[in-house]
């Protein structure tokens, strides 16, 4: 039998690390080689892609794609942990009409310095930060340039504002709804999220983990796993000839007048269609970026 390889693409249900997610996916499926794309906070839902197998090499491609998010944030209270979870360190009276919430919105579209949460997976001297924010110590995250795209307030009902966030990859929305807080006076934290996609995958892509975890018990599961080619629709698909194939193969670089295409990167597939290598162009070659062995 072949080694799976490929992605899943599942809904997380709320109360599961991402970790969580992983570990019941090796479990159920009974392949141990699984990893995620993008970390999901327990507190949050939404589009989590799964690596299986060979696919976990696109970790590194994955992790820098855009996200989608819609997140409900209770304006007057602000946390420690800069969600429900945490603890409260004020609360003030929320005097906010929609035209300010609106306008304080767009102020926050473009490129943006964003000091992530306190309580958070960043290392810093080996150590995650929530680890020694645990033990009440002083804990001070290097801010970093975020993007965001697209900011629109979707439900106004106050104190709770429900927004949707089009964003980089790296942005923390739960520092964004404590940002959004300060510049309105009052203070905010994120009181619900749920990731609509994140890259080329939506929710409409995105599979309960029950379903997955029925099929796997029927014997089933691989009919959602999707191929690896999925996850870069911006690389171009070109399959070459046998003779390139087999340089590829073996890791060898080709001269860009052997492969003329225009793009920086290419996707190349077998003829049977399953993905071979991922190429960058790197002045007069393209360099292998990613080779993949062929299933026995």
């Amino acid at each position: 039998m072949k080694a799976p390889a490929g992605l899943l693409v599942l809904d997380k249900p709320k109360g599961w690390t991402s970790h969580d997610v992983v570990e019941r996916a090796r479990k159920v499926t009974r392949v141990r080689r699984i990893g995620h794309a993008g970390t999901l906070d327990p507190l949050a839902t939404g589009v989590l892609v799964l690596l299986v197998g060979h696919a976990t090499r696109l970790a590194e491609f994955l992790l820098g794609h855009d996200k989608r998010y819609r997140a409900t944030i209770r304006l007057g209270i602000r946390t420690d942990t800069d969600d429900a979870e945490g603890r409260i360190l004020s609360e003030r009276p929320v005097e906010v009409s929609r035209e300010s919430l609106e306008e304080t919105l767009r102020s926050f579209v473009g490129e943006i310095l964003q000091t992530p949460p306190a309580f958070s997976a960043i290392r810093q001297g080996g150590e995650r930060l929530y680890e020694k924010a645990r033990r009440g110590e002083a804990v001070a995250p290097p801010p970093r340039w975020v993007r965001i795209d697209e900011l629109r307030l979707v439900e106004w009902n106050p104190p709770w504002a429900t927004i949707e966030v089009a964003c980089s990859a790296g942005t923390y929305i739960r520092a964004l709804a404590r940002d959004i807080g300060e510049r309105l006076g009052c203070g905010a934290h994120l009181t619900e999220l749920r990731r609509l996609a994140s890259g080329p995958f939506t929710l409409a892509d995105a599979i309960p983990w029950e379903l997955l975890e029925a099929a796997a018990r029927a014997g089933g599961w691989l009919r959602y796993l999707r191929p690896m080619a999925d996850a870069l629709p911006d690389w171009e698909p070109i399959t070459p000839s046998l003779e390139i194939l087999s340089r590829l193969q073996h890791g060898q670089p080709i001269p860009v007048e052997a492969l003329p295409h225009p793009g920086p990167r290419l996707r190349v597939h077998r003829p049977d269609g399953t993905l071979l290598a991922l190429l960058e162009r790197q002045g007069k070659r393209w360099q292998p970026v990613r080779v993949f062995p062929e299933d026995p």
